[in-house]
């Protein structure tokens, strides 16, 4: 089987920020990346059930909203990832998730937080989204992180291999 290439990045190096996780068939994964892996504790699932709910709602009426196919958690709780079409570069994709994020700090209730129109409507946070958001605001705007660290592996000759 394939090494998925998300599993060629060096997470032990990974800093927040946003990254082009996949570019292909006419998509564009990006991977925002909130905490850093393994170093920090990762986002609380209550507050990133309530950042993905945000967030998909921000994205799916925004100016993008035609070219958004997905916004949803990564399953280690390190942040999100947008699957859009169209030609987005990770300096668009910082704009808007900026303006995303400056939304989400106003909102004061969580979309579809019901039985009937949420799978686990308990599982919400939105104190914590807010602090998450800000957090991740002040990121990036202020220590920005685009370009991935590929995987390294020392062989035991001392040659470095590259996963990725």
């Amino acid at each position: 089987m394939e090494v998925i290439q998300s599993f060629t990045i060096d997470h032990t190096r990974l800093m927040p920020g946003i990254y082009i996780s996949r570019k292909d068939k006419g998509f564009t994964t990006f991977d925002l990346r909130i905490t850093r892996p393994n170093q920090e504790p990762a986002v609380s699932p209550s507050a990133m059930h309530s950042l993905e709910h945000l967030m998909a709602t921000w994205f799916r009426n925004s100016e993008v909203r035609n070219d958004v196919v997905y916004v949803g958690p990564m399953g280690c709780l390190t942040g999100m990832y947008v699957v859009m079409t169209g030609e987005y570069s990770v300096e668009d994709m910082r704009r808007l998730t900026i303006k995303c994020l400056q939304w989400i700090l106003t909102q004061t209730e969580v979309p579809a937080t019901t039985p009937e129109t949420c799978g686990n409507y308990l599982l919400h946070d939105l104190p914590m989204c807010h602090w998450e958001s800000q957090r991740y605001i002040d990121r990036l705007q202020n220590d920005f992180h685009s370009e991935y660290t590929p995987l390294q592996v020392t062989l035991e000759d001392g040659k470095v291999f590259a996963d990725a």
